[in-house]
């Protein structure tokens, strides 16, 4: 048995970050006892000395922003699915003291979709030009097979998005997000903006929806994501995305070969209530 129990997430701001309530699920159900999450607020001056002071107890550590790029240069090893987003938002310690740097936002994308039946596209459409619309191109890389387009606000972001899409092998096309209500019209609708930058396009839901992927968790639902389902389409939100690739985290942590993730789920539902 590994004396290696100590796990936490960092990152700035991160007071009302899910992942202590999840991974802490896990543990509870799996009967890791003596298993501790933690978080921490760590910036990215912050983050090299903290690193630096993990003792051998320390299994893994999650990472939310600003941390997934900078945590990169203090890792002995990153995998391919984290060096095609340059982003690392799980850190495993292995036994012989090596930092392996992974990300399960884009796996824990595809589960979630998969999940609700969602396996293949013909294709997709992406809202927003962020951090996390580079992780959904990687995910649209492997399951659709058309085009993805992608509508932004700026020409720098367009380039961005283009240049996200070379690197991944997803065929995009970029819009200006004054045609974003086109969107709808995909039958997977990838919104990636934060709070209230979707709130205008509600009226704009067609009345045969597909499936939406509102990455927010908190407001829940959004306007776009209410007035989607209410249209009998098929949402998905973000705490579908944040349980999913918590439970790659808790796996790869841990080493247990199945997280749970019905359990993972109903605490994050009743974290998020309870609010």
């Amino acid at each position: 048995m590994t004396t290696r129990q100590r796990a936490a997430v960092l990152g700035s701001p991160i007071v009302h970050s899910l992942s202590p309530v999840l991974h802490r699920a896990a543990y509870a159900e799996l009967g890791l006892g003596e298993w501790t999450y933690e978080r921490f607020e760590i910036d990215e001056a912050a983050l090299p000395g903290f690193v630096a002071g993990l003792g051998p107890e320390w299994a893994g550590l999650s990472l939310t922003m600003p941390l997934k790029r900078a945590i990169i240069p203090l890792l002995d090893e990153v995998s391919a699915t984290a060096r095609s987003v340059e982003a690392v938002n799980t850190v495993v310690f292995t036994e012989d003291g090596r930092r392996v740097g992974d990300n399960t936002d884009i796996p824990g994308l595809v589960a979630a979709l998969r999940e609700r039946g969602v396996e293949k596209t013909a294709s997709a459409a992406v809202l927003g030009a962020g951090a996390t619309a580079s992780s959904a191109l990687a995910a649209l890389a492997g399951i659709c097979s058309g085009e993805v387009t992608a509508y932004v606000r700026s020409p720098e972001r367009a380039a961005e998005m283009r240049q996200w899409g070379e690197r991944l092998g997803a065929d995009v096309r970029v819009a200006d997000w004054s045609r974003a209500a086109e969107a709808f019209e995909a039958p997977l609708v990838i919104a990636t903006t934060p709070a209230g930058a979707t709130d205008a396009l509600a009226d704009a839901v067609p009345e045969h929806a597909g499936t939406l992927f509102d990455v927010l968790y908190e407001p829940w639902p959004t306007p776009l994501a209410a007035a989607w389902a209410r249209r009998g389409g098929t949402v998905l939100g973000g705490l579908d995305l944040l349980v999913h690739q918590a439970v790659l985290q808790v796996e790869r942590m841990t080493g247990v070969p199945r997280a749970p993730l019905a359990a993972m789920r109903a605490a994050g539902e009743a974290a998020l209530a309870a609010r």
